[in-house]
């Protein structure tokens, strides 16, 4: 089983925003994320790590969750800041394809990979809205991580998903990277961030663990093969 990252679609299907208004890298960015997901089998996993849609609301957005799900493979999707659609849980799971499945705040079993998610804040909030947003979200990255240790059996794989960076534009350590190490994740998978001006890698490592940057732009639009 192998699994593929690609995030921040920013889907439109059924009320085109053209998104090459952000530039050239936008040019027929869909196709060439098909394309390079033309390999993937139909028991492998794919990522989508938030800012599925930029629907309002959940039927409008349902046009862009069949294209997701007419994609090949096992999808697990996770919310972004700008999925404004996604309310309740329950809700957003009762509209899903087949084969694609919703994290929030908990963990979902594909073979022996656990998948885990939350939102995640900016790092580099320091206002004091932030503060407390990053604070809630460090609650619920937990409630996610716990629910997969509840789940965990020898030789499974942790991957978590996280649409906000879990680290400052320096790349430090973090309350979140600390979490990530104490529960024993093999991988995580990130997105958010766009434009040339922005500090990306597209990989880094931290005590052991991989982190994978998967904004669609920063990647090539070609869906990143995680490694655990």
């Amino acid at each position: 089983m192998n699994v593929y990252a690609i995030s921040d679609l920013h889907l439109s299907i059924n009320n085109p925003k053209p998104m090459n208004i952000f530039g050239e890298v936008w040019d027929n960015y869909l196709g060439s994320i098909e394309q390079s997901l033309s390999c993937v089998g139909e028991d492998d996993i794919v990522l989508l790590a938030g800012d599925l849609s930029w629907a309002m609301t959940l039927d409008a957005a349902k046009p862009d969750l069949d294209y997701i799900g007419a994609y090949p493979g096992n999808k697990v999707i996770i919310r972004g800041n700008h999925d404004y659609w996604w309310k309740a849980i329950g809700a957003v799971r009762g509209a899903l394809p087949k084969k694609v499945f919703a994290v929030q705040n908990d963990c979902v079993r594909i073979g022996d990979v656990l998948i885990c998610g939350s939102r995640g804040w900016s790092a580099d909030d320091k206002t004091e809205d932030g503060k407390r947003l990053f604070a809630r979200e460090l609650l619920r990255i937990q409630m996610s991580l716990d629910c997969m240790k509840k789940l965990r059996q020898d030789g499974d794989r942790v991957i978590f998903m996280i649409h906000y960076p879990p680290f400052n534009a320096r790349f430090e350590d973090s309350e979140v990277t600390a979490i990530f190490e104490n529960y024993g994740v093999n991988a995580v998978v990130y997105g958010h961030l766009h434009g040339r001006t922005c500090r990306a890698k597209p990989r880094i490592e931290k005590h052991g663990i991989p982190y994978y940057l998967t904004s669609c732009d920063m990647v090539g639009n070609r869906a990143v093969k995680i490694d655990i």
